[in-house]
């Protein structure tokens, strides 16, 4: 696992890149790795100069082909058990940050590595890209929260589909279906996120995490339940130093500089 911080001096915030760095496995999730990613994400959490998260992989053949299979084989059912907290800890992690997190994708992004994408708040894929929930095809369910942010992502039919039958579909499927955000030419994905990061962080922190917030808590909710966790966010950034920033910038016709309070 590493981790790239990129300084924007203009506004005195950084974007981090948490790449998974495992090309020889083709970014297979183990026990150790899940648990890195779970402590790195924590920290990234914590810190309040971080505007944006970009989650990236190292090498040319996958993103993330999910669970070490080779590792799991080598488990007793107990120890597999064992293992449960820790992934679900590392996936919580990535869907718990309170930053917008952006998938930047390419190669195979399967079972957990899907998972992982769909944890993030975007989705960017290139167009070497191939999305797949197969769980089922090895005895398993997914396991890292696919079922159930497939099915807010999707809607249950689609959902269905690629949980039911496993299979794999590529980056302009994945875009008409609404699995992917943005398309992007083959390797480059990750500059498609971090142009998108700097977008998104070059607005009010507070704003962009309450607007994540009600976009997330939102999400399967009735419409009158939705609209109060709406105006809950809206009033966290209404009484904001950010929004009293935001309103003098615009009157005074200059770049607003958030306080981020």
């Amino acid at each position: 696992m590493r981790v790239h911080r990129h300084e924007v001096t203009e506004i005195s915030a950084a974007i981090c890149e948490v790449v998974l760095d495992r090309p020889e496995a083709m970014n297979a999730l183990s026990t150790a790795m899940a648990a890195r990613l779970a402590q790195v994400c924590a920290e990234i959490a914590a810190d309040l100069q971080v505007r944006a998260v970009i989650l990236a992989a190292a090498g040319e053949r996958a993103f993330c082909v999910g669970a070490d299979l080779k590792e799991r084989a080598a488990m007793s059912d107990a120890e597999l058990i064992a293992q449960r907290p820790v992934f679900r800890a590392a996936f919580g992690a990535v869907l718990g940050l309170p930053q917008p997190v952006i998938a930047a994708v390419h190669g195979y992004a399967l079972g957990g590595g899907c998972e992982l994408a769909l944890s993030c708040d975007l989705i960017v894929a290139d167009e070497t890209a191939i999305f797949g929930l197969p769980e089922t095809t090895v005895g398993l369910v997914p396991g890292g929260g696919g079922t159930q942010l497939a099915l807010r992502r999707l809607g249950p039919g689609r959902a269905a589909d690629l949980v039911l039958t496993g299979r794999h579909i590529d980056a302009v499927q994945a875009e008409r279906i609404g699995l992917a955000d943005r398309l992007a030419a083959a390797g480059t994905a990750a500059e498609c996120a971090l142009g998108l990061a700097l977008q998104i962080a070059g607005n009010s922190p507070v704003a962009v995490r309450a607007a994540k917030q009600a976009i997330r808590l939102g999400s399967g909710v009735s419409l009158v339940t939705g609209l109060e966790v709406e105006d809950a966010a809206w009033r966290t950034a209404a009484l904001s130093a950010d929004r009293r920033e935001g309103i003098a910038a615009f009157a005074q016709k200059r770049a607003p500089v958030w306080p981020g309070t």
